[in-house]
């Protein structure tokens, strides 16, 4: 029996289809000016047009890779410094000394602990739309979850898909649902009540489907041996300090607008002070940390390759191509098929533009007039957006941070599929009544 492609094999091929895509899907593009407000370029609604350029050659298909590694770098550099960090703060002991409080703790509770789990990524889902960074977190998870019994499967979705769950249901993802209002020129955070009321229907809905898969496949639970069964002052300060960086970060991201690189630095100082405290000194911590550094390599490439993706789609000339030809039939059909459309044509358009901010800014200028156009309320396209879109970051291969994750959980892509595809359509449904609510009161 053959075995399934791994994530690099998968992701290679999809570049490779990517690029015989070019020769296939006519090129063309629409229009676009500079706003001069705040220097972010537009594309001009209406103005698509067929072009005729030269064909993207192999070797440009190869240059691809290096420039989505590259073009990844703020990402890619992140997710170094916090694995490495993680690494540092593991090898200290404290974090074996915490999950053996914490298993101590829920000993016997062990339903309530993943709930716990799903309930945390949730929030951080919708509050900071974290996604990445729980790339650096899955080896901790996966030990955690296999002293409470729970295979690879069940941690994964309690985690890295709860945590989309919330950024697809947030009424206000600063990457997802604020882009998306801004560029549909709908007023920021308007709509909050009802984004609110569905995200918590949805959130209920997805805990409760990962406790039932989860208590119907438990697995013989790992147990840790460690020296000492009680916190040792450094690893409570450790622990402490890392409680601090998160809380740090997630200000830095809400309230000043950081990027990657501020949390980089956050973390990077946190992993060199955690070896300190543990009396690594200067040399053992830097040394550890490389060897952290190897951990995450595998993740970075796969980032990387996952985003040479779009840039062919691009050079190729059919990125505009492909949004033109699934959302132009739109106006043709009644304005309630058409928002239910305009969602699935989103989750479809997400395999080619795995960023999801990307997407906003590139399809909100050409749905809004087209919105307007059938009698679709602004609102309802952003809401069309962002359930359609976010959501699918748990299915697309093209997302790096999936294959990611998947590649650290040793889990095959296809058995993945095979196990995520329930709950998320599921959550689409939810999605797609939450659309048709939407549309017969008159969202704004």
């Amino acid at each position: 029996m053959k075995r399934f492609p791994n994530a690099f094999v998968i992701i290679l091929s999809v570049i490779l289809f990517a690029w015989i895509l070019t020769f296939i899907i006519p090129q063309g593009n629409y229009q676009r000016v500079i706003n001069a407000e705040n220097n972010r370029t537009i594309v001009i609604p209406n103005s698509y047009e067929q072009l005729e350029a030269p064909s993207l050659s192999a070797f440009d298909a190869l240059l691809a890779i290096p420039k989505g590694i590259a073009g990844r770098a703020d990402l890619i550099v992140l997710i170094l410094l916090l694995g490495g960090s993680f690494y540092v703060i593991e090898k200290t002991g404290a974090l074996n000394q915490g999950l053996n409080q914490l298993i101590t703790i829920l000993k016997g509770k062990e339903a309530l602990a993943l709930i716990i789990i799903n309930l945390l990524f949730l929030t951080a889902g919708f509050t900071i739309a974290l996604q990445e960074e729980i790339i650096a977190m899955t080896p901790i998870l996966l030990l955690f979850g296999r002293t409470l019994g729970y295979n690879t499967l069940t941690i994964l979705s309690a985690s890295y898909g709860s945590a989309v769950v919330g950024a697809a249901f947030s009424p206000f993802n600063p990457f997802g649902v604020l882009i998306a209002q801004k560029e549909a020129e709908v007023e920021l955070l308007s709509g909050t009540e009802f984004r609110l009321i569905f995200l918590l229907i949805a959130s209920i809905v997805w805990t409760f489907y990962i406790v039932r898969y989860a208590n119907k496949h438990r697995i013989e639970k790992s147990v840790i041996e460690l020296k000492t069964s009680k916190l040792k002052v450094g690893s409570k300060v450790i622990l402490s300090l890392l409680a601090i960086t998160f809380g740090i970060v997630t200000y830095g991201l809400i309230s000043l607008g950081w990027g990657f690189s501020e949390m980089s630095a956050c973390f990077f100082v946190l992993g060199l002070i955690s070896g300190l405290i543990a009396n690594f000194g200067i040399n053992k911590t830097t040394e550890v940390y490389v060897e952290g550094f190897k951990e995450m390599i595998f993740a970075c490439i796969i980032i990387g390759l996952a985003n040479s993706i779009s840039i062919i789609l691009s050079e190729g000339i059919i990125i505009d191509t492909i949004v033109y030809g699934l959302f132009s039939p739109l106006e043709k059909v009644p304005t309630t098929i058409s928002a239910i459309l305009m969602m699935f044509s989103h989750s479809i358009l997400h395999f080619p533009i795995p960023s999801y901010s990307g997407q906003a800014i590139l399809t909100m200028p050409i749905l809004t007039p087209l919105a307007d156009l059938i009698g679709l309320s602004r609102q309802v396209c952003v809401l069309a957006y962002q359930y359609g879109t976010i959501m699918m970051d748990v299915i697309v291969p093209t997302n790096g941070a999936l294959m990611a994750v998947l590649a650290l959980g040793g889990i095959k892509y296809n058995h993945w599929i095979k196990f995520i595809i329930k709950p998320t359509l599921i959550i689409l449904m939810i999605a797609a009544i939450a659309i048709l609510i939407a549309v017969q009161i008159g969202y704004e």
